[in-house]
């Protein structure tokens, strides 16, 4: 009995840290979309593609110095809290601020010092401010990752969803802010570029000042409650963490790459089949500014499935608790895809419209942005399943295996991406292509090492309610949207209300045949709080 009700509140607890989080990202998303529409105004095409050129760099710096680390924290204090374990809780903590710190100052003096030479390493010579501007930042992430991981290890998702509003927002308003300042004042297109990109730096220290006041809340309401005294040397917890790290950090540098590959290959490939410099910078600002931040949207709202995944799962790990661990792998990923199955194909229909209603104006960017997007929209449910499938091997400390698929997934991309993106007839279009072969790919390769490395839990996957079901119902309720939007589009003068309408029938639709398919049943809705009230005062 008291092993149900752990596996019972455990699943509301994901539940409940999976939509905290989602809605936070949402809110991230969103914001971080009317940052760049304004952007986009401020500097054109070219600053942007200054601005997006630093900010890969830092981004991939970032993976490499914060990816590992926090989800090697979560797993280790999930662990020790499930043997109540205070002291090494403490200690692990401690530890890994230790690394995050050295990381931090490392990675931040490194694109200080190599500024110059990084920018003339991916043929954008200007971009070379933007780097130096965003510098900074990577310090402060990386002791706000610490803070993260630590917080995760609790299932407490409030600080990380907290902190990342506090960053984006300051992000936004700062950013705009100082670029405006910067144009007043009669700077460069490079130098204002290196003013916006200033308030991603000050949001994340922002962010950080308050991850630090929110541990000390999250000590006093945990910590307190644990009897466990036993405790490990520091060495001992220097070495686990970096032993469940280090892979993870490699796979994610890896997986990362895509996004450098496409920022070298798009550049020089294009220039190469006879685009003037320039007009290359334009395009990959398009596709950078408009066509990624899209696609990315609805994976990054899965990356909290997979932070609320570790912890619980690696609680019913330590418990042994093999009814857990299944639930848990087999929740996880029916919502990743009954989420990013409808979205993925909404997203390659829809592209066009989706992008003139963000970027109103802007049509010389949304004309090529627009097939990209479309393409990058058949990607979009395998980013999401990379997400989800990684994170079960990592709660299985499993870490080296996505380093595997992933390393095989990225060859794919370079080589498809390299020769398509070099071909007259293909051009551009290689880079989406080429993301999409390498997410199939991994996305295979994960599935065959959960099914050798995790099987039981694996076997229990219903394929039929988290892969079929959802499909059916993602056919039929966008290809019914766009039907509808098409006779909305004739009939109304604005194709704005018109795609709108459109959206609101998909989402009704597909609300009505997940419930009509079985696809979630009453089991499910009681791991939400507000559906398991209704559903008891029905019985």
């Amino acid at each position: 009995m008291k092993k149900e009700k752990i596996e019972e509140s455990g699943g509301k607890r994901f539940i409940s840290g999976v939509f905290v989080l989602s809605f936070s990202t949402l809110i991230v998303k969103v914001i971080g979309l009317a940052f760049k529409i304004p952007m986009l105004s401020i500097l054109g095409m070219e600053g942007m593609g200054y601005f997006n050129s630093a900010y890969e760099i830092y981004a991939m710096l970032c993976v490499i110095s914060t990816a590992g680390l926090p989800v090697a924290l979560s797993i280790l204090v999930s662990a020790a809290r499930a043997r109540e374990d205070t002291l090494a809780i403490k200690g692990i903590y401690r530890s890994a601020l230790r690394i995050f710190f050295i990381f931090g100052a490392f990675g931040s003096a490194f694109m200080l010092l190599f500024a110059k030479r990084l920018a003339m390493s991916i043929g954008n010579d200007e971009a070379y401010y933007c780097i130096m501007a965003i510098a900074p930042a990577l310090f402060f992430i990386c002791l706000a990752s610490a803070v993260r991981g630590y917080c995760q290890g609790f299932e407490e998702m409030k600080p990380t969803a907290i902190s990342q509003l506090i960053e984006a927002i300051a992000k936004l308003a700062l950013g705009i802010i100082f670029a405006l300042a910067a144009l007043r004042q009669g700077y460069s297109v490079p130098a204002v570029a290196a003013f916006a990109v200033l308030g991603i730096t000050v949001g994340t220290f922002l962010s950080l000042c308050y991850l630090m006041i929110a541990r000390r809340k999250v000590n006093k309401k945990i910590i307190a409650s644990l009897n466990g005294d036993t405790n490990t040397k520091k060495e001992e917890n220097v070495k686990t963490l970096l032993k469940i790290a280090l892979p993870i950090t490699l796979g994610s540098a890896v997986i990362s790459l895509t996004r450098i590959l496409d920022m070298a290959f798009i550049m020089r490939r294009l220039q190469d089949i006879g685009i003037s410099s320039f007009r290359s910078n334009e395009i990959y600002g398009a596709y950078t500014t408009l066509a990624l931040p899209v696609f990315g949207l609805i994976p990054s709202l899965i990356t909290p499935v997979s932070m609320a995944l570790i912890p619980e799962l690696t609680g019913f790990i330590e418990r042994k608790s093999l009814k857990g661990q299944i639930i848990s792998v087999e929740r996880a990923i029916r919502l990743t895809t009954l989420f990013a199955m409808p979205a993925s194909l909404a997203v390659t229909v829809f592209s066009r419209q989706i992008l003139s209603l963000l970027f109103k104006g802007q049509n010389d960017a949304i004309d090529i942005a627009a097939p990209l997007l479309s393409l990058l929209g058949a990607s979009v449910l395998f980013s999401c399943l990379i997400t989800t499938t990684n994170a079960i091997l990592q709660a299985y400390r499993c870490v080296k295996l996505p380093i595997f698929s992933m390393s095989v997934g990225v060859a794919v991309k370079a080589i498809t991406s390299y020769f398509l993106l070099g071909s007259r007839w293909v051009g551009v279009y290689g880079a989406p292509i080429g993301s999409l072969a390498c997410n199939v790919t991994v996305v295979l390769l994960n599935f065959a090492l959960m099914f050798r490395y995790a099987g039981n839990t694996a076997m229990a996957i219903n394929l039929g309610k988290s892969f079929v079901k959802p499909f059916f119902a993602s056919v039929i309720s966008i290809g019914g949207s766009f039907a509808s939007y098409s006779i909305f589009a004739e009939k109304l003068l604005s194709e704005t209300a018109a795609f709108c309408i459109a959206v609101a029938i998909a989402v009704l639709l597909y609300c009505l045949l997940v419930f009509l398919l079985g696809i979630m049943d009453r089991e499910d809705l009681r791991m939400f709080p507000i559906f398991n009230k209704i559903l008891k005062e029905k019985q």
